[in-house]
């Protein structure tokens, strides 16, 4: 027992010579940050002298890595040539370039409130006659749309023929007070025919047939359609009651929503372009034509009134609409918007100065126009810039840079 016990001992001892012996063959002095090394003046008890291990290398990159250390400055570094190439690092030169912002955004279809009219009547009577008797029929100016009873209606045409036959015998009186009233009587009657809205051509049939009639024609005031009808044969209508609603759906709104960071680049007059998603062969042409003055809390956007032409009818009230705006903004100093680093509040750009050299700079941005942005302060045209990969070389410069920070500490090189 004794003597396996005794073998064992020797046994581990060896190993743990021979392993001290291999880490002190291949451990490789690393000099002190604070200059050459001093001699010690006494060995510590026991232990051997601290060593420091080296960082490993593979595939010859130990040369490169000594290359892609930082060089002076704190915002500049060197990458191997071989090793941008690698990363897949582009370049390109800074350069002003006309710039066109695209705003995209749905529209709903609505009514021109100015091309609206509501068909009335202004004394009381009953309809007799319905002519137009479905919502959505296409109708013209002086269209017949009803027939209407009314005993004011009747009694007015009575009136009004008792004061053209006045006038007719009394028109040349010696008096003058008579035929002056006569004809103050017969204008009074028209005027009354004319504020119900019967037609001069109505007033014309009754001077040359003299013949009262039960029923006289209501018209449509505009051409369009009808949108809205409360018009019913038999029906009680009363002054003010709204018989019909007629749209001139040939000219047309869309309301878009335009997000309240995009107003500042709409204004009155621009011109847009409207497709629908189910027809994308129907382009039509419409220009800004109001910006409403309020905002939707939920939404955070306004209304933008757009007017356009409405050949045939295709759009209807209430339908989606796409509506896009092309607005130029010039010539600006402009940069892909891959090329920068977006780091909290800060924009960071890489630059170029050959040889592997690299410079980063925090940058003012502008305007984004599609892939580009614009850059207002911290680069001037000409610049070499980093276009791609760019988060790779960032990685690698914190890598770096926590590398740096490590040589000065024991055991690190």
């Amino acid at each position: 027992m004794t003597r396996r016990m005794i073998t064992t001992g020797v046994g581990i001892a060896a190993a743990v010579g021979l392993a001290a012996a291999f880490l002190v063959a291949t451990r490789e002095p690393v000099p002190s940050p604070a200059g050459p090394p001093k001699e010690s003046g006494a060995v510590m008890s026991g232990m051997e002298k601290p060593v420091e291990m080296p960082m490993p290398a593979h595939n010859g990159q130990e040369e490169n890595a000594k290359q892609e250390m930082p060089v002076a400055g704190i915002n500049t570094m060197t990458i191997a040539p071989e090793r941008l190439q690698t990363i897949g690092v582009k370049f390109q030169e800074a350069a002003r370039r006309p710039l066109d912002k695209m705003i995209r955004t749905v529209g709903r279809v609505e009514i021109d409130e100015r091309l609206i009219a509501r068909v009335n009547i202004k004394f009381e009577g009953w309809i007799d006659t319905l002519l137009v008797s479905a919502i959505g029929d296409h109708v013209g100016k002086g269209q017949k749309l009803f027939t209407i009873y009314s005993p004011d209606l009747v009694a007015t045409q009575e009136e009004y023929l008792l004061a053209l036959q006045g006038v007719r015998e009394l028109g040349a009186s010696e008096f003058p007070e008579v035929a002056r009233g006569a004809k103050s009587l017969l204008e009074a009657t028209k005027r009354r025919f004319q504020l119900w809205d019967i037609t001069e051509n109505h007033i014309r049939n009754l001077e040359s047939t003299g013949k009262v009639l039960k029923t006289l024609p209501m018209h449509s005031p505009i051409t369009g359609t009808v949108i809205r009808m409360e018009a019913r044969t038999g029906t009680h209508v009363t002054p003010g009651t709204e018989l019909y609603m007629i749209a001139d759906l040939s000219h047309i709104w869309i309301l878009a929503d335009i997000y309240e960071y995009e107003l500042p680049f709409i204004s009155v007059g621009q011109e847009a372009t409207v497709t629908l998603t189910y027809d994308p062969q129907t382009v039509l042409g419409a220009r800004a034509s109001f910006i409403y003055p309020t905002l939707d809390p939920q939404t955070r956007t306004a209304k933008v009134r757009f007017t356009l032409e409405n050949p045939h009818e295709k759009l209807k009230p209430d339908m989606y609409a796409n509506v896009e705006l092309k607005i130029p903004l010039g010539t600006r100093l402009a940069i892909p918007r891959d090329a920068i680093l977006e780091s909290g509040e800060r924009h960071v750009i890489f630059i170029h100065h050959g040889g592997g050299k690299l410079e980063w700079r925090n940058v003012k941005l502008g305007v984004q126009a599609g892939d580009w942005v614009e850059v207002v302060e911290g680069l001037k045209e000409g610049d070499h810039i980093v276009t791609s990969a760019n988060f790779l070389i960032d990685s690698e410069s914190q890598l770096k840079a926590a590398v740096g920070g490590m040589a000065g500490m024991p055991g690190m090189k």
